[in-house]
């Protein structure tokens, strides 16, 4: 299973990170969405989850959850958007925890959990880079994988 990561928008949708996450067969948004027409613009590529970051006071981001909590093949997922609000230990527990928030990507294993960030795809912030994330989900495992786009 393909699934595309983005997090912090800001309500800036880039052409390229559409570009990139073309042939998901889902995407989740880890916060900072921003406005509606960042959801609409996923939602045409595939079926995207998507959690409230700490700028989503408007619109549809206003009413997404804080945290989400899914499975795919076997592995357990948990999405927020600050990482360091964590409050569960996701040992045992999760094979992903997938958080946004800090701009900086992140594809890192702690044990046995993935700890994934797909960085920031919308205003760049400071000397960061724009960034997306994939993740290549089958039933032996997960695999991260951050990409930089050519803007």
């Amino acid at each position: 299973m393909q699934i595309g990561v983005i997090a912090d928008t800001h309500s800036k949708m880039r052409p390229e990170a559409l570009d990139m996450l073309k042939g998901s067969e889902l995407i989740l948004h880890a916060g900072d969405v921003g406005r509606d027409e960042v959801l609409y613009a996923l939602e045409a590529i595939a079926p995207v989850i998507a959690i409230r970051g700490n700028i989503d006071k408007t619109g549809r981001a206003a009413t997404l959850p804080d945290v989400q909590e899914f499975e795919f093949l076997g592995h357990a997922f948990y999405m927020l958007h600050d990482v360091k609000t964590l409050d569960v230990d996701p040992q045992s527990r999760y094979r992903v925890v997938i958080a946004g928030h800090s701009h900086k990507p992140r594809n890192e294993w702690i044990g046995d959990v993935l700890y994934f960030n797909p960085g920031g795809a919308g205003p760049r912030r400071f000397t960061l880079p724009i960034t997306v994330g994939r993740l290549q989900v089958s039933e032996g495992g997960v695999v991260g994988k951050i990409i930089e786009l050519p803007v």
